[in-house]
């Protein structure tokens, strides 16, 4: 699919979330579950990358902090779930220093890929790691690179918002995903990264 159908999509999908958020900031249950089942998948799939099996509690404890906080919220879909990113990550690295392990990005399930999110042009690798024997791939990649990616394929964040989430400039999140699909790339046998695709994955230097 093109990336302009993928854009067209993604503005769908943060149009329903942004209206579901603010009917949810009013009050409504309902609304909220309904941003709840939309981003929820995703976040689940970044932070199992980050603590593997613990990843349910951990999000337990994120969607409490979300609930509590969301009428400080301000912003769009696309904002939300940055905004949600950031609490499931603080969450997430709060578990491991009590763990006192390692973030690990582990295996990924198919149904976490399909979520909607921003197409590179770097279709063919994306469509590569739905397979069993890529997602395991993305278990082997430096931290860096393995957040990187579960921020802009599994959550579906753009450059500047996945930049916000790690703390870091968003030419370095760009770099770092470029380097992992680089390398995700390589063991699949799909073609190099054009630097026009590095420029697309962190949509700002």
């Amino acid at each position: 699919m093109g990336h302009g159908g993928e854009s067209r999509r993604t503005q769908a999908y943060d149009g329903e979330l942004g209206a579901a958020v603010a009917r949810a900031q009013k009050g409504d249950e309902a609304a909220f579950t309904v941003a709840y089942r939309l981003v929820q998948p995703g976040l689940l799939g970044y932070v199992r990358g980050l603590v593997g099996d613990d990843a349910e509690d951990v999000m337990s404890d994120a969607w409490l902090e979300i609930a509590r906080d969301l009428g400080r919220f301000q912003g769009d879909g696309a904002g939300f779930r940055g905004w949600t990113a950031t609490i499931a990550r603080h969450r997430a690295l709060d578990h491991l220093r009590r763990q006192r392990v390692r973030p690990r990005a582990s295996t990924l399930e198919q149904d976490v890929l399909d979520l909607p999110g921003p197409q590179s042009t770097y279709d063919q690798a994306m469509e590569s790691m739905s397979t069993e024997y890529a997602l395991e791939l993305v278990g082997g990649l430096p931290r860096d690179q393995a957040e990187a990616v579960l921020l802009r394929v599994v959550v579906g964040l753009d450059g500047p918002a996945a930049a916000r989430v790690l703390g870091k400039r968003p030419g370095a999140v760009r770099t770092a995903a470029y380097r992992g699909l680089k390398r995700l790339a390589k063991q699949l046998g799909v073609e190099s990264v054009t630097d026009k695709a590095s420029r697309t994955l962190g949509d700002s230097t």
